[in-house]
């Protein structure tokens, strides 16, 4: 039977080896702090001493880990004892150019890296659910979209770029970290008109505004271009309006630095083009 390792089992990775075993998986584990192995022992895995030891006899290694600097402590480590052939997975959410680098050293040192990073909770991970990316040639994907499509509810292969996988998860860590930033920024409004929370996620269950993010994404792109339907100058008004409602921009996460751009490009001879354009990276040019 083949074996696999993975290495750093917090929440997610907890999730994952729960799964494997599930799946009847000779599974060997790792953590830094060795405790948090306790449960997954009990589920019948085996636990190592150290990341060398957990990859002695590996067929494929399932990094989640906290950070680029972990990755790279924790495959210091592994790599010595990692047998030939063996893939190793990382499911860790890094920065792309240190994926991008990590890739072309560990592939020109004969080791079969791919980043494989994930938009799932410790419950999808349990469940085999959410979304996983996979950064992979067309030939390594062949391989591994089996071994991988068990873990979640959707494999998404993005290209061969190595650091395209991490460019999109960070990606979709932002939008989301920004909806909870906005969000709040509505909570303080409706606050301030003696609104619950509630009244403002009801305009949501109506008003579908997460369809529009590709529709906003290709505006921001067109808009130093395109005829103008909504210009800029009317677009200031509404958030001053909004800051306003909210009894000012002290309390307020989002939308004061918002404000801040938009007068940027106002500034910059923009207020007639259409509101998207102060998102537009070259605004200024």
């Amino acid at each position: 039977m083949a074996t696999t390792a993975l290495l750093g089992t917090g929440l997610l990775g907890s999730g994952f080896a729960l799964k494997m075993l599930e799946r009847g998986e000779d599974l060997v584990v790792w953590n830094r702090t060795p405790d948090k192995t306790a449960p997954l022992v009990q589920a019948g895995a085996r636990a190592a001493a150290t990341p060398a030891d957990a990859v002695a006899d590996a067929d494929r290694v399932h990094l989640v880990l906290a950070e680029d600097s972990a990755v790279d402590a924790v495959l210091s480590q592994a790599l010595p004892a990692l047998p030939q052939g063996a893939w190793v997975i990382d499911h860790s959410t890094n920065a792309p150019a240190l994926v991008a680098e990590r890739t072309a050293r560990l592939r020109a040192e004969g080791v079969r890296y791919v980043h494989a990073p994930v938009f799932m909770s410790p419950r999808d991970a349990r469940n085999a659910t959410g979304l996983m990316l996979l950064s992979a040639s067309d030939e390594d994907a062949a391989v591994l979209t089996p071994i991988l499509e068990q873990m979640t509810g959707r494999l998404w292969h993005v290209g061969e770029r190595a650091d395209l996988a991490a460019v999109h998860k960070i990606s979709g860590n932002g939008m989301l970290i920004a909806l909870a930033g906005t969000m709040g920024d509505l909570f303080a409004i409706a606050q301030a008109r003696g609104l619950p929370p509630d009244a403002v996620i009801a305009l949501f269950d109506v008003f579908r505004a997460g369809g529009a993010i590709p529709f906003i994404g290709k505006r921001v792109v067109a808009a130093p271009d395109m005829d103008t339907s909504f210009a800029l100058t009317m677009a200031r008004k509404d958030v001053r309006l909004m800051i306003d409602a909210a009894g000012g921009p002290d309390d307020l996460v989002v939308l004061p630095g918002l404000a801040a751009a938009m007068d940027k490009a106002i500034e910059a001879g923009l207020g007639d083009k259409d509101f998207a354009v102060f998102a537009w990276p070259g605004r200024e040019q």
